[in-house]
């Protein structure tokens, strides 16, 4: 073979992605990369992006749901039923008013942590109430009633 010629060499590299990890994670294979005659090869580098997911979006080691509500169970009582990110079914009873800009906030449901993957984020869920967009007057005057207004 020609001195300074190149072959092409086919090599099955494996990235353990651990659970946790955030986009921008940098994975390098030293001197796995392209190479040219009398030269080191170059490091093969991979960066982590992350999907979108239909329900969760990830605040560091959080995660963030937003459930849309009716008004009356805004007012009266709301349970949250989710499929945790590993299939496990969560109920998240609030007997609390749920106002705008309300969190319900569950401790260890969020993001493993990767350092310590026996400690997790947390899971935050945020409500959209959806309000009616008109009341009747009977029905003004029943809420009105009812509020004690």
């Amino acid at each position: 073979m020609p001195a300074g010629k190149t072959i092409p060499v086919e090599e099955i590299l494996t990235i353990d992605v651990k659970p946790g990890w955030k986009k921008g994670t940098k994975i390098t294979f030293p001197e796995k990369g392209n190479e040219q005659p009398h030269t080191i090869a170059a490091d093969l580098v991979f960066i982590i992006d992350e999907k979108p997911h239909p329900v969760y979006t990830r605040d560091g080691n959080d995660l963030v749901a937003t459930q849309k509500i009716p008004l009356a169970e805004a007012l009266t009582g709301y349970t949250v039923h989710l499929t945790t990110l590993d299939g496990r079914s969560l109920t998240v009873p609030i007997s609390s008013v749920i106002h705008p800009g309300y969190e319900e906030v569950v401790r260890g449901e969020g993001m493993p942590i990767p350092k310590d993957p026996s400690r997790k984020g947390n899971l935050r869920v945020k409500f959209d109430i959806k309000f009616p967009a008109r009341l009747t007057a009977d029905q003004k005057s029943g809420v009105k009633r009812l509020l004690g207004q």
